[in-house]
């Protein structure tokens, strides 16, 4: 099951703006580019730990965040949205 192409949007925006808010772009490109061969096991370890991490985190949130780790396609729209939000903080200063 995927996720539909607007939640997929609202997720990639809500995760892009949070990274940014933390001043963390670039540490997290560079994360998900050395995470990409990984990405099966990582959504695979979010499925395994989301009845613990729901405790703290919207269940929700948690199984499309899994979903989106899982594809890589997905992975690489975070990434490209990452880039693209720090292409344009670069150009503004």
């Amino acid at each position: 099951m995927g996720l539909d192409a607007q939640r997929r949007e609202q997720l990639i925006d809500r995760l892009t703006r949070r990274i940014a808010e933390l001043g963390m772009i670039a540490p997290a490109i560079l994360f998900l580019e050395a995470y990409k061969p990984l990405s099966f096991i990582g959504a695979q370890l979010l499925w395994a730990t989301q009845p613990f991490l729901s405790i703290a985190f919207n269940a929700q949130d948690l199984n499309d965040l899994a979903t989106l780790a899982s594809d890589e396609a997905g992975t690489e729209s975070l990434i490209a949205r990452l880039e693209s939000l720090q292409a344009g903080r670069s150009s503004v200063r």
